[in-house]
């Protein structure tokens, strides 16, 4: 495997695996040989890296790329490809101005793991404030703001390939058309990451973690039309955590969801993604380590949580789960009395 030391360990992983294991588990990596004609009959039980190694000069010549290039082509397919990125450790938001013209002294680094929420009127400039994260603009927005990725100006492919995406965004309202189970939903998401398709552990191990956050439970062969808008919303965010790559995760008006709102924050912060949330509800807004107040399109004001707004915190949860308490009896036919 010479032609292929240089290569990280996920793709070195990868030509280590015979070719019956990758055709099982990563049946994409076969399609893309088989685009340049390349198709594997004969033995299954050898690497794939050694039975790329292995291929006629004559047969490469035929299809016009050299051995070289195959690596490199695949290298990008295994890495680049399907919009995986680099670990990203911080976002660096540097300010512009407002939409008068007015300077946002604003330089504010969020890190993996941090949740920050972002509050004000609607029409304030939240929305855009979410594009330009999700743009890395580089003063060259209505806002002029730049954005940096682990400190340094994002490369211009993350910049402008469609597959890299930086932010997943979870919309309030969140509904499926797809004719397909919950575990046909998340192998197909699985299979599109580079994923194993075959692990069940892994998609049980997803739709246990949306049962905590949901308020009724499904199950595997659920189908995805029959989901409630909180089990989708549940679902999505279990999703994203363990198999979405971009490191920033917007949700948008969690508090109208229908799901245990902590235990989504809990489980996006164990997986080290970076949480922006837009909301109205002062407990989500005090769960927050900052709040970014925005007002007249720009960032008006940053304010971190205090250990005395933690405390009213406290007092805030303990009146809400009373309140979701009677909810539930009243779901359920009971009396309050």
């Amino acid at each position: 495997m010479t032609e292929f030391m240089h290569m990280d360990n996920f793709v070195s992983e990868i030509l280590g695996r015979d070719i019956f294991a990758v055709e099982r588990d990563f049946p994409q990596i076969i399609r893309f040989f088989g685009g340049y004609g390349i198709l594997f009959g004969g033995r299954k039980d050898i690497p794939l890296g050694e039975y790329i190694n292995t291929l006629p000069d004559s047969l490469l010549d035929d299809i016009g790329i050299d051995r070289r290039q195959l690596q490199v082509h695949l290298e990008f397919f295994l890495t680049g490809g399907y919009g995986e990125f680099q670990a990203t450790h911080t976002v660096t938001i540097i300010g512009g101005h407002d939409k008068f013209g007015n300077e946002e002294h604003v330089r504010l680094d969020l890190s993996t793991g941090s949740i920050t929420g972002i509050v004000g009127p609607t029409g304030s400039g939240k929305s855009r404030l979410l594009a330009d994260i999700e743009w890395m603009a580089q003063n060259d927005t209505p806002t002029g703001r730049t954005i940096l990725i682990n400190g340094t100006l994002p490369d211009i492919k993350d910049r402008f390939s469609p597959q890299r995406k930086l932010v997943a965004q979870l919309s309030q309202n969140m509904n499926f058309v797809m004719d397909a189970t919950v575990a046909e939903f998340i192998h197909m998401h699985a299979e599109s990451r580079l994923h194993a398709t075959n692990d069940n552990h892994q998609v049980i191990n997803i739709i246990e973690q949306a049962n905590r956050l949901a308020g009724e439970a499904f199950t595997p062969d659920a189908s995805l039309t029959s989901l409630s808008g909180g089990q989708s919303r549940a679902l999505m965010i279990a999703d994203t955590a363990f198999l979405s790559a971009s490191p920033i995760v917007l949700i948008d008006e969690i508090e109208n969801a229908g799901i245990d709102r902590k235990q989504a924050l809990d489980l996006l912060v164990s997986r080290e993604k970076i949480v922006l949330m837009a909301t109205h509800d002062p407990i989500l807004a005090l769960m927050a380590d900052r709040r970014l107040v925005i007002k007249n399109g720009g960032i008006y004001r940053i304010i971190p949580t205090s250990d005395a707004e933690k405390q009213y915190l406290t007092e805030l949860e303990r009146i809400d789960n009373r309140l979701q308490q009677l909810k539930q009896r009243l779901r359920t036919g009971e009396t309050l009395i």
